[in-house]
């Protein structure tokens, strides 16, 4: 399964922390579109979709949520719980969002434009075409 945790540079001082993200150095695509979710209601689950190319990094800014992976053959769940966290998911795994804090920010940075065609949105039809693969 194709999905790295990312550990970013912190800078810091008494002032308070900072982290960078820059293309092609700390992501490894470079970045078409920036999305963040927030006030997700208890109990949400969110995603359920898997991408046929797209990539993502996702960094739970504030707050903590947790992510189900799925490759077609295997399940794991990535707990994203610190700012300098980011969770690298390529194309062809599916995702669940969920367990969100209430203060959870959930920030996205994808490899390409919002493109409704690259989305597979039904589990079986996931299933079948990673299998044709």
């Amino acid at each position: 399964m194709h999905v790295v945790k990312y550990m970013f540079q912190q800078h810091g001082d008494a002032r308070g922390m900072l982290v960078a993200l820059e293309e092609r150095r700390d992501i490894p695509f470079e970045i078409k579109r920036v999305y963040y979710l927030y006030d997700t209601g208890q109990g949400v689950r969110r995603g359920f979709h898997a991408h046929k190319s797209l990539e993502q990094i996702l960094v739970c800014i504030h707050g903590s949520c947790k992510i189900l992976l799925d490759n077609g053959h295997e399940k794991k769940v990535a707990a994203l719980e610190k700012p300098y966290e980011g969770l690298y998911i390529a194309n062809d795994i599916w995702r669940e969002m969920y367990d969100f804090s209430p203060d959870a920010v959930l920030l996205v940075l994808a490899s390409d434009f919002y493109r409704e065609e690259d989305y597979i949105r039904d589990y079986d039809e996931f299933l079948k075409s990673i299998n044709h693969k």
